[in-house]
């Protein structure tokens, strides 16, 4: 008796899947680079349960004297998430083009990133009874609002110290790209053309104020987040990749999908802050 195996069987028995790791494929999303994963979900209704525990105060004692209990509260923060997902059609004679196998797998990476940094900063709050996709950063209750950079960076200064203050270490600046050219013409002052921030001409990194800076265009323009990715936690899975012969079998074509799922929470949202940029025009932001 022959023994079917994925050598010999037909392609409807063994479809092209690949799984990569989201690190390795799509590190460059917003959500890889300022939260913390937590771990990963399938499926809409679970979701990741991440616990976090607001410290109790410690205190002196006496030698030999009695030390009183100390009550933390613990509690938790749940992480809900949804698929991205596209699903491309291609003839089978475009599928088999030298280089057509290349420069999907960049399309697809770029359009995964898109609606995923589109997501984690503005997505709408999902109306209850649902839960996903979450809410975008921007729109996640009891984030701090600092006050319109305007002229100088004594806003973003008042805000860095008034996160910090509740016990937030800052590590990353994400703004827009008109906000980034905004700040980046402020001046030193009224009459000079010096750039505050300095040219900029031989930065490896965009830092402001010490921190690195994230340009990304899906940020609404001339506004920002000051993030600490310690109070952002989410949930990422695995990049998957599968193509099929068998979906348009009748026109001849070949079936590529991508799927991501990702969520995130904000543990203590008054670690976070969001501002805005004003233009520079008469009656600007």
């Amino acid at each position: 008796m022959t023994t079917q195996t994925t050598t010999t069987a037909e392609y409807a028995w063994r479809p092209d899947a690949t799984t990569f790791a989201a690190a390795d494929v799509v590190p460059e999303a917003l959500i890889m680079q300022t939260s913390t994963v937590a771990g990963s979900i399938e499926g809409d209704k679970p979701s990741l349960h991440v616990a976090y525990v607001d410290d109790a105060d410690a205190e002196f004692v006496a030698e030999a004297v009695e030390i009183d209990e100390s009550d933390p509260d613990m509690s938790e923060v749940l992480v809900h998430t949804g698929k991205i997902s596209q699903l491309i059609k291609l003839s089978t004679e475009q599928y088999n083009q030298e280089g057509t196998a290349g420069q999907l797998a960049m399309s697809v990476s770029r359009a995964i990133i898109k609606r995923a940094d589109q997501a984690y900063i503005s997505q709408v709050a999902p109306t209850p009874p649902a839960v996903h996709p979450p809410a975008g950063l921007l729109n996640i209750d009891n984030i701090v609002e600092g006050q319109e950079i305007l002229g100088d960076l004594d806003a973003l200064v008042d805000l860095i110290a008034e996160l910090e203050a509740e016990g937030s270490m800052p590590s990353h600046i994400v703004v827009d790209p008109r906000g980034w050219a905004a700040l980046r013409k402020l001046k030193t002052g009224i009459e000079f053309n010096s750039s505050l921030l300095g040219a900029g001409t031989t930065d490896a990194v965009p830092m402001l104020l010490s921190l690195p800076v994230l340009v990304n265009r899906w940020v609404p323009a001339y506004s920002g987040l000051l993030l600490d990715r310690t109070a952002v936690v989410s949930a990422v899975g695995p990049v998957r990749i599968a193509s099929s012969e068998h979906q348009f079998f009748s026109s001849d074509s070949v079936a590529l999908r991508a799927t991501w799922r990702i969520g995130w929470n904000v543990v203590r949202p008054n670690r976070i802050g969001k501002f805005v940029i004003n233009d520079g025009e008469p009656g600007g932001s």
